[in-house]
Order: structure tokens, then sequence, then C-alpha cells
């Protein structure tokens, strides 16, 4: 018998194993790596710019993550820092004109992707589903932070 955990978990798994390869799929086109994606599309959607600090807090990744990938995309001309004299981390960071123009493929394939992952769900099982994701997400993040209660 198939326990909840194991059902969730490798769901889970699968689901995050699959985005990968789709991400890594669509990023070689272009000569860029998978984990770049994310980083392109939030750019994209925020044409302003936005700090090294937003994007860590909407990427929901580390400094040190950001500025790694930021240094890469930044030599590879995709991204540029709005100079305000500053650090590093208060600098906006908007895409450059090569930089937008494979970020509006990429967000075009990830659009598709994702309307053919959820293909055949209602709107509402949609809006329940993304409900549901943010719960779990935050309730994950309760666990690790403070463990698991001893019974």
């Amino acid at each position: 018998m198939t326990t909840r955990f194991e059902l969730f978990s490798s769901s889970i798994y699968g689901i995050y194993r699959d985005i990968l390869k789709i991400q890594r799929d669509e990023m070689i086109k272009h000569g860029l790596k998978g984990s770049y994606a994310l980083y392109l599309t939030v750019l994209h959607h925020n044409p302003e710019g936005l700090t090294a600090t937003q994007l860590c807090e909407v990427c929901d990744k580390d400094k040190a993550a950001i500025s790694r990938v930021v240094s890469e995309l930044e030599q590879k001309g995709l991204v540029t820092r709005v100079s305000t004299r500053d650090t590093f981390y208060r600098a906006r960071l908007k895409l450059t004109d090569k930089g937008s123009m494979i970020a509006e493929r990429v967000d075009r394939a990830a659009s598709i992707a994702v309307e053919m992952a959820t293909k055949g769900m209602s709107d509402e099982n949609r809006k329940i589903m993304y409900e549901c994701l943010g719960l779990i997400a935050v309730n994950l993040r309760g666990i690790c932070k403070d463990g698991i209660p001893e019974e």
C-alpha cells in the first residue's frame, strides 16, 4: 500500500524533475542553462527592474545563488545593472534587448507548458490547486524552520 508520504513525495519530485527538464530543453535552444529560465521570466515580468534582494525573494533563492547567476547573465549580455553607486544588492537589474528577446521566447514557452500541464482542469480546480500549493509551501517552510513536532 502506498502511503500519503510516498505519493506526495514522488508526485512533487516527479513534477520538479519534469520542470527542470523542460527548462533545460528550452534554454539549451538559446545556449543557456535551464536555471536561467526562472530569472529571465521574472525580470521579463518586471521591466522596471528588480534589485538582487528582490530577485532573491521572488525566486526563493539565496544571495550567493543570485550573485552567481546575475554575474553569468551580465557576462552573456542578458542583464545589466542600473548604476546607483550603492551595493550590488541595491542596484536594479534589467534585461538587455538581447535578454528581453530571449525572455519573451522563454515566457511564451513556459506559458504553453503550464497550459499543457493543466489541460483538463477547470478554472476552479486550477485556482484550488494554486491555493493548495501555496499552503503546502508555507507549511513546509514552517516545518523546515521549526522542525516536526514530537508527539
